[in-house]
């Protein structure tokens, strides 16, 4: 396994570098970059002025002293050939130095910090919510299979997984933040604005209050997915013949469920658990934030590439991209520290 964890590893290399290099040359063929969209706004144009930019790169700097346009393109760096900034961008990511916002002034790591515990609230609470109800729903339902229970919470979750997370969302605060009906609960920020006046329980109480919605929204259509695969994966084990064949013996249903089934139903579910665990922390939703007006990493992905913030873009994938990897390996090596069957000396000859 030390053979095949080293192979993985390297293949992270070409795989992080190819999707850098067809990201940073996009970015040089998408109109309204930074320099044409200050020119804009010097102009007074604002930054509607990227509009105008299926035209010559810089038909709008007519009225522009050329000396002073150079300056504005080293100022964000494009006096620099393409292959040169590449390298240098490449260079400073090494060290996980990833600059500065060009929309925002400040350091593209301080900026992704600010807005993690937005991101990191909702996608940890989603992630406990799913796979606390997933798990023994799911077990109920292979249990109970084909009765009404399991008809019944089907439909709903059915239902729940064909409503899109946003429509969900706009219905929750329609019902319970005060749109058409009842002002249960909160529909903006994570916390109250009087949130530091309160005591230590009642903070931690307005924060749990906050999340209601937008974790609901969040969790839904995701614990449909994981319930069933949960359901599928049980109902699996319990038809094999060494069910069949613990009962014979005499063994309880709890027995043959907990002390056989479990541990090989849940299998699939577990070895899902580390990409899920960190893209559950690390990613955000654009419409869900906008929602509940949460500052988080979707919607600063949505603005860094509507204001052409290349820093925020290509940082942010390039640490989201490396994270996604190691994610995608601890998911396969989790595969053999649930099931000692699997073993991975094959592909390490």
């Amino acid at each position: 396994m030390l053979l095949y964890t080293v192979k993985r590893l390297a293949l992270m290399i070409p795989t992080l570098l190819g999707v850098m290099v067809v990201t940073f040359v996009v970015t040089q063929f998408v109109p309204g970059g930074p320099v044409e969209q200050l020119i804009a706004e010097m102009e007074g144009k604002g930054a509607g002025g990227e509009v105008a930019a299926g035209a010559s790169l810089y038909r709008g700097d007519s009225g522009l002293d050329p000396e002073r346009l150079s300056q504005l393109r080293a100022l964000y760096g494009f006096d620099q050939p393409p292959l040169q900034r590449f390298f240098v961008m490449m260079n400073n990511y090494l060290r996980f130095d990833f600059g500065e916002s060009y929309y925002h002034h400040t350091g593209v790591a301080a900026l992704v910090v600010s807005r993690m515990p937005v991101s990191m609230s909702l996608g940890l609470w989603t992630f406990l919510l799913v796979y606390g109800l997933c798990v023994p729903l799911g077990i109920a339902k292979a249990v109970r299979h084909g009765s009404q229970f399991d008809l019944f919470t089907s439909s709903v979750l059915l239902l729940g997984y064909a409503i899109p997370g946003f429509v969900l969302g706009i219905v929750l605060v329609v019902l319970f933040g005060g749109g058409s009906f009842w002002s249960v609960f909160p529909i903006r920020g994570l916390v109250s604005d009087n949130w530091r006046e309160l005591g230590f329980a009642a903070k931690i109480l307005d924060y749990l209050w906050h999340c209601v919605l937008p974790v609901t929204a969040s969790a839904v259509g995701s614990l449909a997915v994981m319930t069933m695969l949960t359901k599928n994966s049980f109902l699996e084990e319990i038809r094999k013949k060494y069910v069949l064949t613990a009962r014979a013996k005499g063994l309880g249903e709890g027995a043959v469920l907990y002390r056989h089934v479990f541990r090989n139903a849940i299998i699939p579910i577990i070895t899902g658990f580390p990409g899920y665990f960190l893209a559950s922390f690390f990613t955000g939703s654009l419409l869900i934030e906008t929602i509940f007006s949460l500052d988080g990493m979707g919607l600063l992905a949505y603005q860094s590439v509507m204001n052409r913030d290349y820093p925020v873009v290509l940082g942010t994938l390039y640490f989201f991209t490396l994270l996604g990897l190691f994610g995608r390996l601890l998911t396969d090596l989790s595969y053999v520290w649930a099931d000692p069957r699997i073993s991975f000396r094959r592909l390490d000859e």
